[in-house]
């Protein structure tokens, strides 16, 4: 699958034991999700194009490189996506912030769209889709295809943990967009969670239950 990246940086694998850790609280939490986001957007992100604009130096003028246009867009899946949403944004504060709304039936574990609002020209833009887990595939596909209805074409989705067997269903339901993880666990139980995954991703974000 040559558009998925696992990624294995020591400091990102590092912040995700601190994230599996069921003692880890709310505040923490919040802060290692930020964290991982922007060193995650910081690699999926290295491909973004530049132009040489001329910049005066205390010394002198010279050409230098600076980020072509300003056509980012960062679209978290709610509600779980949104504490990935701070990371990306550092790292491009000019990024424009869609949201969809998807909910998860609790017996088939399908997406249901209950929110869908994306920023104008959406097919002009970089479209980065966050969620820090990638269970079913289910909900991430879902996305992907409401982006798409909606005229996006160049998109990256970025999880932190991800189970086979979703990245399978995204990989083959969408293969032309870059498919970025922080880490690949090993499998989904019998109730659609990742194993050993780190418990809901929302209420930990959210400090719900």
């Amino acid at each position: 699958m040559n558009n998925v990246t696992i990624m294995n940086h020591p400091l990102l694998q590092h912040k995700i034991s601190r994230l599996r850790d069921e003692e880890t609280g709310t505040n923490e939490f919040r802060s290692l999700v930020e964290e991982i986001a922007m060193l995650m957007g910081y690699e999926a992100l290295s491909d973004l194009p530049t132009e040489e604009v001329p910049v005066k130096t205390p010394i002198e003028t010279c050409m230098t490189p600076v980020i072509a246009g300003r056509k980012l867009a960062v679209v978290p899946i709610l509600r779980a996506g949104l504490g990935m949403v701070s990371g990306i944004t550092a790292l491009v504060p000019t990024a424009k912030i869609g949201h969809i709304g998807l909910y998860r039936d609790e017996e088939t574990h399908e997406p249901h769209e209950y929110y869908c609002k994306l920023p104008d020209p959406i097919n002009e833009r970089l479209i980065v889709v966050t969620d820090p887990m990638l269970a079913t595939g289910g909900s991430a596909v879902a996305a992907v295809n409401f982006i798409k209805e909606h005229g996006g074409k160049n998109i990256k989705f970025l999880c932190i943990i991800a189970a086979p067997e979703g990245v399978k269903r995204l990989h083959e339901a969408h293969p032309d967009i870059q498919i970025y993880v922080g880490h690949l666990d090993r499998e989904l139980n019998e109730n659609a969670y990742i194993c050993p995954g780190l418990g809901d991703a929302g209420d930990r974000i959210f400090g719900t239950k």
